[in-house]
């Protein structure tokens, strides 16, 4: 072989081990439900970079998709192009919607081994029962969340109730909100003794008090609701009548944004929010608070609520095997313990409570351990197939409740009415 021929030999052995190292490179974007900038990003963007140092082969896109409505929206409209992402967080009532489209791979398809198996196994039920359905599981629970009790101990001691004893159950509540409520000479409320908000995601606070009331509003299937069920419209009538008679609640909707902002600001002595806000109510209040599991009626307990990771069909191979990977990898114990520390949701196994971390951040922070302590009171989220115009007929129900445009029991006849219309497509 001649001087030019060892050269264009090696050059072509140069080429084709280059294009073997670019083609053994895989990009996986990742749709993460937050508008761009902030704290959270951040982290996100690490775990990203810490994947790719322990994945040398395998770089994660995070692409910051908005809100949870805003998020679902691009991904479908993004599949529907044939661009879907690889991997992406998105509530787990999206579950429904997602297989119905069929746009993600069950877990149990790819992840086969029996190392696979113990790790589908490794969640809370509580967070299951929103991420399985027809024998799959369709998402991972990543980050998950509850309703939980938060008050300011600093207005309990002002009103002379003990600042340790936050209402066990609903008679509690209203007692003690009436307490807590001042009004100045002229009227004027300066301090409500609650808020619960109603909007943003009304039916999610509203699944906290007919849970407690003894109601299941959807069936497993998502194929059947509830929603005028007598225990159900007992719940709006308390839920409305928190305002409207009893008078410790702003009238009409309460805003899901400005509710910790007006517990921060001492405007309300008792809110419901997501645990999610853990991490900012720590941040932010300047008083001495705490946070308690729901109040009971006939029982305790909150829906779970959040986001799973799914991973979207596709027929790249190395793409669909570094996904998984990657879900895998943001739901060891170590990292749920990491994010649940730096954020206030819920560590989604039992295995990250026992990390080093974790258990020195709840010695430290005991108001950490109240969600995971009520799981075993908590009920899946209401999700159905045809989610979003389900949920929204509820939503429209008792929006009309609590504003006063109608009365309770046919404003939820007529939800019903329309859920069951919409359900009926997809009874077997």
């Amino acid at each position: 072989m001649n001087f030019v021929a060892r050269l264009t030999s090696a050059a072509m052995l140069s080429a084709a081990l280059l294009g073997a190292a670019s083609a053994s490179a895989t990009e996986i974007t990742f749709y993460y439900p937050i508008a761009v900038g902030g704290p959270i990003t951040k982290i996100v963007d690490g775990y990203a970079a810490d994947f790719h140092k322990a994945h040398p082969d395998i770089t994660v896109k995070p692409v910051y998709t908005g809100s949870y409505q805003d998020s679902i929206v691009k991904a479908i409209t993004a599949a529907k192009a044939g661009n879907a992402p690889d991997v992406a967080v998105l509530l787990s009532t999206d579950m429904f919607t997602l297989i119905d489209d069929d746009m993600i791979e069950p877990y149990d398809a790819i992840a086969t081994s029996a190392a696979d198996a113990a790790w589908l196994k490794s969640f809370y039920p509580a967070f299951m029962e929103n991420s399985q359905s027809g024998g799959h599981t369709w998402g991972i629970p990543f980050q998950r969340s509850m309703i939980v009790q938060y008050w300011n101990k600093d207005a309990f001691k002002a009103a002379g109730l003990d600042p340790e004893t936050p209402p066990k159950t609903w008679d509690e509540m209203v007692a003690m909100a009436k307490k807590l409520t001042k009004r100045d000479a002229s009227g004027t409320t300066t301090q409500w003794g609650l808020e619960i908000p109603s909007s943003g995601f009304p039916y999610w606070l509203f699944q906290a008090l007919t849970t407690q009331n003894g109601a299941i509003l959807a069936n497993q299937d998502g194929t059947k609701v509830a929603y005028n069920d007598p225990k159900v419209i007992e719940a709006a009538q308390f839920f409305a009548d928190l305002s409207r008679k009893d008078e410790v609640m702003p009238k009409g909707i309460i805003d899901w944004g400005t509710t910790p902002k007006d517990f921060f600001e001492g405007k309300t002595a008792m809110m419901w929010t997501t645990t999610g806000n853990l991490t900012n109510v720590r941040n932010n209040a300047k008083f001495a608070f705490g946070v308690a599991p729901m109040p009971s009626k006939v029982r305790g307990g909150s829906p779970t609520g959040g986001g799973n990771i799914y991973i979207f069909k596709t027929s790249d191979k190395a793409k669909q095997a570094a996904a998984l990977e990657f879900a895998r990898f943001l739901s060891t114990p170590e990292r749920a313990a990491d994010w649940g520390i730096a954020t206030g949701y819920v560590a989604t196994r039992p295995d990250a409570w026992e990390t080093e971390a974790m258990k020195k951040y709840v010695a430290e922070f005991p108001a950490a351990a109240v969600a995971r302590d009520q799981l075993k009171d908590a009920v899946a989220e209401l999700s159905t197939h045809d989610n979003q115009r389900v949920t929204k007929a509820l939503n429209d129900a008792l929006q009309a409740v609590l504003t006063g445009a109608k009365e309770a029991k046919p404003a939820f006849d007529q939800a019903q009415a329309e859920a069951d219309r919409i359900l009926a497509a997809y009874k077997h």
